[in-house]
């Protein structure tokens, strides 16, 4: 037994020294100190998803590339070198003029080929009319259009979760605020309250009932922290910082929200939205699809080019020898004519065509839908405003009811149960007021979507 607990001694000290060592060597936070604008051009560039749309922009090029190339010279080399350790043997006919009466056979052996032989050669091709071609090169043009629009719609995602992260910490820093307030207040009433009580002035009820508050503000204060961490930490996943980083906002809610703006975003009306322009650009590659699928009825003209040296030896130190090789070459002209493919090229046409019936449906769906999303964006962030009207105004209210309750308290013509009440009431209040202030934000950056004006402003 007394073994066991030097064991534990020891593993508890090194256990120490390990967290010691660990927080010693731990690197530094670098900390970030960014507004609105810094945070969403910092995401804009450092976010894994704007990363990669940004990278699959760079990826079509390549398919234009590629495209391109099927429609210049396509020039190949070869080299070979072949040994036959047995040569082929041909049975000729023992007979006049070639037969050999020595031979007593019906048939004579011959031996057509010799050990090694080589060759080295160069060709060319060169397609003279393909109506595929430009199709294929007009479809990778509209393809890499069409990654364009993709990367404004994966920046406009970008900007609409950052934004609401970002607000999400400014919400949270505020409650923590009110937070530490609301329990420096408490804390005052309740060691006057301790002070009356040991005068003899009041109950010792009193100050367990101010206790109990204080108890519960000390909680708010304590799951507002962590709330702010857990913002704090979605915005850095955002923003694709890494562990080491600390992000520090040099702006307040107050300044993001100047009333002028969200009454002429309330009265703006959509303009662009990039969903369109994908569905648009989807549309024009269906159609060029169904290009493409019927120029392979037309025939295709290949010029074709080859000029080959081969040579031969029957023993590997003769195959070098000059006087055994000899040039070949190949000039000639290519038509492919498609004749019967079993309908693959019809079905494929047939599909296209119901695809582009498709996306029509789907256009005049967005159509409806964009109109829908403003319609609500901008009712919601009606509705939130009045709501936050109401709440600050409840708000003032109850900082004007504590007020009024802790003087009569304290001038003996009030109650405790009264001030703690009215502590709770205006704690409430407060809790409503943000709750209305972070939805308002909310529908505001939704309605910015809806509009379409994310990022407007950005300089992208």
């Amino acid at each position: 037994m007394f073994k066991k607990k030097i064991y534990l001694a020891v593993l508890l000290v090194l256990s120490f020294l390990k967290i010691e060592a660990f927080a010693q060597e731990a690197p530094p936070l670098e900390v970030l100190q960014l507004n609105l604008k810094e945070t969403l051009e910092f995401a804009l560039e450092n976010n894994p998803d704007s990363k990669n749309a940004k990278l699959e922009v760079m990826v079509s090029q390549t398919t234009i590339k590629e495209e391109t190339a099927a429609g210049l010279p396509q020039i190949n080399g070869n080299v070979g070198i072949n040994y036959n350790p047995l040569v082929q043997v041909v049975f000729l006919p023992n007979e006049p003029p070639f037969g050999d009466p020595s031979i007593p056979s019906d048939v004579i052996p011959a031996r057509f080929g010799v050990s090694y032989s080589g060759n080295a050669g160069v060709t060319l091709s060169q397609m003279i009319f393909d109506g595929s071609f430009f199709v294929g090169l007009r479809a990778a043009k509209t393809y890499k259009a069409l990654t364009e629009y993709d990367k404004i719609k994966v920046e406009n995602d970008v900007i609409e979760n950052v934004k609401k992260a970002y607000y999400g910490v400014l919400v949270n820093a505020e409650r923590i605020k009110l937070s530490q307030s609301n329990l420096s207040r408490i804390d005052s009433l309740l060691e006057e309250t301790k002070a009356m009580n040991e005068a003899g002035f009041t109950e010792k009820i009193e100050v367990s009932r101010i206790q109990v508050q204080r108890n519960n503000t000390f909680s708010q204060l304590k799951q507002s922290m962590t709330a702010y961490d857990i913002s704090k930490q979605l915005l850095k996943i955002q923003l694709g910082l890494p562990k080491n980083y600390d992000v520090v906002i040099t702006e307040t809610l107050a300044e993001l929200n100047p009333e002028e703006d969200l009454a002429a975003l309330q009265a703006m009306e959509v303009e662009h939205r990039v969903e369109m322009d994908q569905l648009n650009t989807n549309m024009e590659l269906t159609q060029l699809d169904l290009r493409y699928n019927t120029s392979q009825y037309m025939p295709t003209l290949d010029f074709n080019a080859s000029y080959t040296r081969s040579g031969a030896g029957d023993s590997f130190n003769t195959l070098f020898q000059s006087r055994n090789w000899f040039s070949s070459s190949m000039l000639g002209v290519t038509m492919n004519i498609p004749i019967f493919d079993g309908l693959s090229k019809s079905a494929r046409i047939q599909r296209n065509r119901l695809q582009l019936q498709q996306l029509e449906n789907q256009r005049f769906y967005l159509d409806q839908n964009i109109a829908l999303e403003v319609y609500q964006a901008k009712q919601n962030l009606a509705n939130d405003l009045e709501v936050l009207a109401v709440q600050k105004e409840s708000m003032e209210l109850a900082k004007e009811v504590y007020d009024i309750s802790k003087i009569k308290y304290n001038e003996g013509v009030g109650s405790n149960l009264e001030v703690v009440e009215a502590d709770a009431a205006l704690i409430e209040s407060e809790i409503n007021y943000l709750g209305a202030l972070y939805d308002g934000l909310i529908s505001k950056v939704d309605l910015e979507k809806a509009l379409g004006i994310l990022k407007d402003g950005l300089g992208q």
